[in-house]
């Protein structure tokens, strides 16, 4: 299978799927000297799990990261403080599945036959044949941007290091749109809601507060404590959510991460209209990145509009805008050009239809990137399929475990997304200034 990496200086290949053992993020070019640990990286990943309420899968996969190499084991000399910081070599992350039950592979066994309408079960077999992994969707699950999210929370932590911050959210679900609000009411209430998750969620409460899971213990280890953990899943309790004072202490949805409170309940009782009536809905996630240098990218082949555009590759996006976006068709040159003026010195612009980038180069401005999300395919409703192997028409009912919808799981893999794409340029802007003498 080819395609399963992405970037040039800062490089990620992921592998695994489904119903497989669990799922690999194989990261190059992690810059020596960083603090990582196992929960750092599950913060972010606990946002995008399934089985977390009525908005998602009821899959209950706990995406627990293990740390496999790319970390010093011990302090390496006297004198020396480098354990658990990376050293420069590759770093492995493996996120193991845990939820897989028999029950539920025949239920994939038995429906195999019929491709889910909008998924990519029937393509994949006309490319694989008989050994496609066609259990639980395989590869073409959106359980593999589980690897996404998990390299993304290296990414995220070293481009903070160096001014740039990435910050994603809802900005449109079920045909309700949220409102203009300021990055930095965005950024609040984004981090607001990500601590509100991390303090309810089960599985954080009982493998890293308890220190279940030490950074410093053998892979081994670790990995008996998981198979231990295992067990305790169908039994994991979620502690109570007081979601009006969640709302008033936050001002946050506690299941929708969009930033406007009103919004983000229209949001959902539309969601949960739709899901009543056996379908699924779509939606608009919103990514900003600020602290971009200007000039950072790549001409022609590799502009950064462009490299962005990599996004289409999360299996659920069915477009994406950079700034203006398509709204670009309805206006005219004078409305649509972000005018420039200087003050203190400093260049400042008087709009960002460009999203922050123009000739494939970064402006200075704040990158803003919309992906457009599908509707889920598996949906409680009679559709109209084929038998792929006799190729005789046929009717098709979902019975698999489906979210209502997936906008609420796609921004933490945007934003770990485009935290990748922005590194791996970010790299290629400090080595060409650097060359230039200009760093």
């Amino acid at each position: 299978m080819l395609g399963c990496d992405i970037g040039t200086l800062f490089r990620l290949t992921v592998a695994g799927g489904s119903y497989q053992e669990g799922l690999t993020a194989h990261l190059q070019g992690v810059p020596p000297g960083l603090l990582i640990t196992e929960e750092q990286i599950y913060r972010d990943l606990l946002v995008r799990k399934p089985g977390q309420g009525e908005l998602t899968s009821p899959r209950r996969e706990p995406d627990i990261p293990i740390i496999y190499s790319g970390l010093n084991a011990a302090d390496t000399m006297p004198g020396f403080s480098n354990a658990g910081h990376t050293n420069g070599t590759p770093l492995v992350i493996l996120i193991p599945n845990l939820d897989r039950h028999f029950e539920h592979i025949e239920q994939y066994q038995v429906t195999n036959r019929t491709p889910r309408p909008g998924h990519a079960s029937y393509a994949s077999y006309r490319k694989y044949g008989e050994w496609d992994d066609a259990i639980g969707a395989g590869f073409f699950s959106g359980r593999y941007t589980a690897t996404i999210v998990a390299a993304g929370a290296v990414a995220k932590q070293t481009l903070k290091q160096h001014g740039i911050e990435v910050t994603a959210y809802v900005k449109e679900a079920a045909g309700v749109r949220a409102p203009e609000l300021s990055l930095q009411t965005i950024r609040e209430r984004v981090a607001a809601y990500k601590e509100v998750r991390r303090s309810h969620d089960p599985v954080y409460r009982a493998i890293f507060a308890s220190g279940r899971l030490k950074p410093e213990m053998r892979f081994l280890d670790k990995m008996a404590v998981l198979a231990h953990f295992e067990k305790e899943i169908p039994d994991l309790e979620w502690p109570p959510m007081d979601e009006e004072a969640i709302r008033k202490e936050h001002g946050v949805h506690p299941k929708l991460n969009c930033p406007d409170l009103d919004a983000a309940d229209e949001m959902y009782r539309r969601i949960m209209e739709i899901t009543e009536g056996g379908d699924s809905s779509g939606g608009v996630v919103e990514v900003i990145a600020s602290g971009v240098p200007a000039g950072m990218g790549e001409p022609v082949f590799r502009k950064l509009d462009g490299e962005l555009g990599r996004m289409m590759s999360i299996g659920t996006v069915k477009a994406v805008e950079i700034g203006g976006g398509i709204a670009a068709k309805d206006s005219t040159g004078s409305q649509f050009n972000d005018q420039m003026r200087v003050e203190d010195g400093e260049v400042k612009f008087s709009s960002n239809n460009a999203g922050g980038i123009t000739g494939g180069l970064a402006t200075g401005q704040p990158i803003v990137v919309r992906l457009t999300v599908k509707p889920t395919p598996t949906i409680a409703k009679d559709q109209h399929t084929i038998d792929k192997i006799s190729l005789e028409n046929r009717a098709l009912k979902a019975v698999t475990r489906r979210d209502p919808t997936i906008v609420p799981r796609v921004w933490p893999v945007a934003e770990a997304l485009t935290a990748l794409i922005l590194l791996d340029h970010y790299m290629m802007h400090l080595a060409y200034q650097s060359l230039s003498g200009r760093a």
